[in-house]
């Protein structure tokens, strides 16, 4: 019988555990501490605990629950094993829905309204036609090219770059470091739909914000990772940026006290711009558990050197 083992430090995954079950009672599925938990082929991890995937001796497949894989990091104990990510058609729409209204919030002016409405101020904002925005999007996989034709299609004037040369019909892109600061010229609204890589953690920093518009607007829906702090609370007071959306920090949740709820011009979202639902998850989980015992290629396997 397949063992799997559900890992997180800081999320309650016994409803997934309870999908699971419903779906392929032939599997035995643990949450960490129950019995044979240890005995574990497969876990699915959601930001795993130091140390507790060396711990399973058994252990054939690693799987995130989401997207990304950067969350593995918390623990590094991980041994070589395949690693798969969970791939689902909602999330592109999730992410689409999310990033279009952050655009249409700042490019439509609805932040400065919301403010006018605090101070009962009646002021009608000049209106832009799209076309006179550039966008540029940073992350051209699944997600990132899903977002761009979309804003494109509305006819903001988008552009993408990526690590790699990616080709989208219908859309300019850039590649590589080398080509990174012309992408960024001239751009209104930037937005981050990258995975999280050494290469790529601190790109939101000074040096980019610099090569924008001046007031230029910064999405971030990537990881917490990829912003420098201190780099983008200084673009916001000095109006290098005029406004950010954050949907991803470092360390989640956001505590009550920390005083990036009532910094002026930046809007937080608790990371909830798209996420996969546990039936998807499930399924996706039991049929690279079916494909690893019966020796088939994985689903969604990832380059853990590119991290992707």
């Amino acid at each position: 019988m397949t063992r799997i083992v559900l890992l997180s430090q800081d999320s309650d995954l016994s409803e997934l555990r309870r999908v699971m079950q419903l779906k392929a009672p032939d599997i035995s599925v643990h949450l960490p501490g129950e019995a044979d938990a240890h005995l574990a082929d497969v876990a699915v991890c959601w930001n795993p605990p130091q140390g507790s995937l060396g711990a399973l001796k058994n252990l054939r497949l690693v799987h995130s629950l989401a997207a990304g894989v950067d969350h593995l990091r918390t623990d590094n104990s991980c041994p070589d094993v395949p690693v798969c990510r969970v791939v689902d058609p909602d999330l592109r729409r999730g992410m689409a829905e999310y990033v279009l209204w952050g655009v249409l919030h700042h490019h439509r002016h609805f932040d400065q309204m919301l403010a006018n409405q605090a101070q009962g101020r009646w002021r009608e904002p000049v209106q832009r036609p799209a076309s006179s925005w550039t966008i540029g999007v940073m992350g051209l996989g699944d997600l990132g090219a899903h977002v761009a034709e979309l804003l494109a299609s509305l006819s903001f004037n988008v552009r993408g770059w990526a690590r790699s040369s990616k080709t989208i019909a219908n859309l300019s892109t850039w590649a590589g470091p080398e080509q990174f600061g012309d992408f960024l010229n001239g751009v209104d609204c930037l937005i981050c739909l990258m995975p999280l890589t050494d290469e790529t953690h601190g790109i939101l920093n000074a040096s980019t914000f610099s090569q924008l518009n001046s007031g230029a607007v910064v999405i971030n829906c990537g990881r917490g990772g990829h912003v420098v702090m201190d780099d983008l609370l200084q673009a916001l007071a000095s109006d290098t940026l005029s406004a950010a959306l954050l949907d991803v920090f470092e360390h989640e949740p956001l505590a009550a006290d920390d005083p990036l709820w009532q910094t002026p011009g930046l809007t937080i979202t608790p990371h909830i711009a798209s996420s996969a639902t546990h039936e998807c998850i499930a399924e996706q989980v039991i049929a690279n558990v079916s494909r690893l015992n019966n020796n088939l290629a994985l689903h969604n396997q990832v380059n853990t050197r590119a991290g992707y």
